[in-house]
């Protein structure tokens, strides 16, 4: 059965830092483009961070580039988006997806979707 597991979202202060992980079971994440995207109450899922396939190279949305890290183990079929200087508007429900080669951030593109996690982002 093919799944994608997200975890690490919680309540956090502005300013402050969460570790997000995406690990998959039934397929082998490394053979996909990996994306983070968010939702935000009343507003349209959205593009974050994605790596993709075999050499690994990551696309950022301009608001998180400098703030977001994705990166990915291959040893633990997972992908981590570290976020760091957490902003109020960053506040949202973020899902990761696996999708083919050259996705980019076009969610059509992405395939298999987790449940997602939300990050809170209040002082």
């Amino acid at each position: 059965q093919v799944q994608l597991v997200e975890s690490g979202g919680d309540l956090v202060q502005p300013g402050g830092s969460l570790r997000l992980s995406c690990t998959a079971s039934g397929f082998t994440l490394d053979s996909y483009d990996i994306g983070w995207f968010r939702q935000a109450s009343g507003k349209e899922r959205g593009g974050v961070a994605c790596i993709s396939a075999g050499d690994g190279s990551t696309y950022y949305e301009d608001s998180v580039k400098g703030r977001f890290t994705v990166s990915r183990d291959n040893a633990k079929n997972t992908v981590y988006l570290q976020m760091n200087s957490l902003k109020h508007e960053d506040m949202a429900v973020y899902s990761c997806a696996a999708g083919t080669v050259g996705a980019g951030l076009l969610a059509l593109l992405y395939e298999h979707w987790g449940q997602g996690t939300q990050v809170t982002v209040s002082s």
